[in-house]
């Protein structure tokens, strides 16, 4: 299995159940609902989440999702220590990135594997 592989995403909802790793919360505001200690976080990196600004113009709307997903990978792009911090999480292991939103495909955690999934993939072939 390849670090890139060994990323996964869940919802902060969702039952830890017995996947080993890093578990790094990746949204911007703190999951309503939820206590601090009931998420077994490793870190919250929330300067990775999208801007507010991308963030409220997304909605969560699926008709807007392929230019939220190019808008977002700009932003990561944009923002090369961050996105290192994440990666050093997944090379030490496998990591699950938490959302909080309801649902499951149209999020920044997606978002986010892929990218942090192609750059891993680049570095194994170098």
């Amino acid at each position: 299995m390849t670090r890139a592989q060994e990323i996964r995403i869940a919802r902060v909802h969702d039952d830890p159940g017995a996947w080993k790793g890093a578990r790094l919360l990746v949204d911007r505001i703190w999951p309503r609902g939820i206590a601090k200690d009931a998420l077994q976080l490793d870190e919250w990196i929330r300067d990775i989440a999208p801007s507010t600004g991308l963030r409220k113009w997304f909605a969560h709307d699926p008709a807007r999702w392929e230019e939220f997903r190019r808008r977002y990978r700009d932003e990561l792009d944009a923002m090369p220590e961050t996105v290192e911090r994440c990666l050093a999480w997944c090379r030490k292991g496998p990591v699950t990135l938490l959302f909080g939103a309801r649902d499951r495909d149209h999020n920044q955690a997606v978002v986010l594997r892929d990218y942090l999934g192609e750059r891993l993939r680049r570095e194994q072939t170098k």
